[in-house]
Formats: structure tokens, C-alpha cells, sequence
């Protein structure tokens, strides 16, 4: 289990509010967050297909940063484990989201992961 304290775990929560405050205005964002505002529809197709009975418009938007940061680092970045990348998204939806986030957002990931996946033939 990760520390509050733990420095990776700071830059996710500095990360996941940028792209919070971002799904408001994203004009001010800092060079990481631009980055993955730039992947918003290949990350918001994938969140789609992995949940495709919840819009991503319907998504609580504190959710639908955790999923965001966490499926680019999934799909793009893929400089850490996929079991770190979910088990961190699923630390920060149980810190900031609501009762049903940690369980939502470790699905749509879980399948996220699995048709990324399938589509590499893995």
C-alpha cells in the first residue's frame, strides 16, 4: 500500500486535478496534462468501449479524470506496470471519488487493459 506521502502518488493527484479542473477550462494546463488532453479521444473512445452503458458526458467528472490519467498511462505512456497504473486510479477514486467510484473505475480499466490486450494479440 502506498503512503499519502509517496512522491508518485502526489504527481498523480496533481495530475488527476489538472485534468479535473481542465474538463472546466483546460487553457492553463501544465506540459504533462496537455499531453494527455491531446489523447482525449483515443482515451474517451476507449472509456467509451470499456463502459459503453455510461456516456463519457454521464461520467462524474472527478471519475472521468481518474479514468483519463489512468488510461493514458495504460495506452500511452506504458512507462509502469498496468497493476500499478490501476491500483493508483483506484487509491485516487477511493480519496476523491464517490462510494461507487474505486469499483467503476477498476472495471472500465480492467476491460480497458484487456482490449488493449486483445488488440495487440497479447
Amino acid at each position: 500500500m502506498k503512503t499519502p506521502l509517496d512522491p508518485r502518488h502526489q504527481h498523480r493527484i496533481e495530475l488527476m486535478q489538472q485534468l479535473f479542473a481542465g474538463s472546466f477550462q483546460h487553457e492553463q494546463a501544465a506540459e504533462q496534462t496537455k499531453q494527455i488532453f491531446d489523447a482525449l479521444p483515443k482515451l474517451d473512445s476507449a472509456i467509451q468501449t470499456a463502459a459503453p452503458e455510461w456516456p463519457v458526458s454521464k461520467i462524474a467528472k472527478i471519475d472521468l479524470a481518474v479514468l483519463r490519467l489512468a488510461a493514458y498511462e495504460l495506452l500511452m505512456e506504458k512507462s509502469q506496470p498496468p497493476k500499478v497504473v490501476i491500483d493508483e486510479a483506484i487509491e485516487l477514486a477511493k480519496e476523491f471519488g464517490g462510494d461507487n467510484s474505486p469499483k467503476f473505475v477498476n472495471g472500465v480499466l480492467g476491460t480497458i487493459l484487456k482490449n488493449d490486450l486483445s488488440l495487440r494479440g497479447a
